[in-house]
């Protein structure tokens, strides 16, 4: 595909929380049985359970996945970027997340104005990652994770979009 129509580089996932990378495994996101599509449309309900993820790419490798939202608290103010919702690490090639070795428990979006981009990003490794819990979940920085622990380029990535009960969607307009 061509970097002009990669999705992640298209809804901005690649530059706000990742640099550009060659996908190399292969990320399904469940919620419920709603798998998740890049750019998807889901509201806070339909997300507030774990989703069940299965990652697929080499065999023998281990998986570590981090879920942000880039748009805290909102997505004309970022500054909040990013906020933590979930990090799952040694996750089996082939295995669900629940075998792997929960890091940062997960946590609800709940968008309070805009459409959020809730970003699921994958790492690959060869051996068991000793990871610590960041201090908090404000401001929290997935390439510096990746840095600090040695993980090297995402191998997968994907994002939905997200934005609070009852909201209509789109552009509010003032005239």
């Amino acid at each position: 595909m061509s970097r002009s129509r990669d999705p992640l580089i298209v809804g901005g996932i690649v530059g706000d929380v990742v640099d550009y990378f060659d996908a190399s495994a292969r990320l399904r996101v469940l919620y419920g049985n709603r798998e998740i599509t890049v750019g998807s449309e889901l509201r806070p309900s339909q997300v507030a359970n774990q989703p069940t993820v299965h990652i697929t790419g080499r065999a023998g490798s281990l998986y570590t996945l981090v879920m942000v939202d880039p748009d805290v608290p909102g997505p004309s103010d970022p500054s909040e970027r990013e906020y933590l919702h979930w990090v799952v690490t040694d996750i089996p090639e082939g295995g669900d997340v629940v075998r792997g070795t929960e890091v940062v428990a997960y946590e609800k979006p709940q968008p309070r104005t805009g459409i959020h981009r809730l970003t699921f990003v994958v790492f690959r490794h060869a051996a068991q990652v000793d990871m610590d819990a960041p201090g908090g979940r404000s401001n929290f920085v997935t390439r510096d994770l990746a840095e600090c622990y040695k993980l090297g380029a995402p191998v997968a990535a994907a994002y939905f979009n997200c934005q609070r009960e009852g909201s209509c969607g789109g552009r509010r307009w003032q005239w």
